[in-house]
């Protein structure tokens, strides 16, 4: 009986300790990922000379980024020449602080920023970039799409798998934890296929538009945190089952011998 008692107390430790690391990356994950889905650095442009650039095309470049009427061609044009960042909700470009058409030779500069409305994260993309007689490319349409939906989906099925795991808690059991690892095995899909839909969009946009030479592009850190959360939250969900699975089947097999 003492022998007994020590194996199960060893063996409810053991699943306890995972379903604690897997609450832990399931928490961490979901912080990363709304943290990526907040911020504006998923891409970053680098122009050698911001400060020039824009000091020749005067306030014309901001009111062209700002105006409702901007197409992508005209936003990504501003992106490139003036040190512009993208994310999932808003573009933002480094422009003079000074709102006066002349310029002093070194400006202070200021990051200035404007929301993606709803109606353009849904907006036909073009074949041609501004070009709006030229078709729709309907690739890029729906990587576009996708790529704002999927952060979402993730989120909620990682807060519905964290209900399912309080009514778990609530109902004493552990066998409720494989939905919740499930769903977040699910969440981790939607976030990997963010990923990879954000990345072709980047890659196709710049076959279309291609980089001037003085203007450099890279993946910026709020892109590097969807890309941490989807790891985090394919092991919690791997622990979840894991843990649920093997404790009903030693349940199972502890009843079977004590009925025997």
């Amino acid at each position: 009986l003492f022998a007994s008692g020590s194996e199960g107390t060893m063996m409810d430790n053991r699943f306890a300790t995972a379903l604690v690391i897997a609450c832990v990356l399931s928490l961490i994950s979901t912080i990363y990922m709304a943290a990526s889905i907040g911020t504006d650095f998923w891409y970053e442009y680098h122009t050698l000379s911001p400060a020039e650039n824009v000091s020749e095309a005067g306030r014309s470049i901001w009111d062209e980024f700002v105006s409702e009427e901007a197409d992508e061609k005209t936003y990504t044009d501003a992106l490139f020449r003036c040190n512009g960042t993208v994310g999932l909700w808003r573009r933002c470009i480094t422009v003079p602080k000074n709102s006066h058409w002349y310029s002093p030779p070194e400006p202070d500069m200021t990051t200035n920023c404007i929301s993606f409305s709803l109606s353009d994260q849904f907006m036909e993309k073009y074949v041609e970039p501004g070009n709006h007689n030229s078709g729709t490319d309907l690739n890029r349409t729906y990587l576009w799409r996708l790529q704002f939906l999927l952060p979402f989906v993730s989120l909620g099925l990682m807060c519905f798998g964290a209900l399912i795991g309080l009514c778990a808690c609530a109902c004493r059991s552990l066998y409720p934890a494989i939905a919740t690892g499930v769903l977040h095995f699910l969440a981790g899909l939607c976030t990997l296929g963010l990923v990879g839909c954000y990345v072709a969009g980047i890659e196709l946009l710049h076959k279309k538009l291609p980089l001037p030479d003085d203007v450099r592009g890279e993946f910026g850190w709020s892109f590097c945190l969807a890309c941490v959360s989807a790891p985090l939250q394919f092991m919690a969900a791997a622990l979840f089952i894991w843990a649920a699975r093997t404790n009903r089947k030693e349940f199972t097999l502890l009843k079977a011998y004590r009925v025997a």
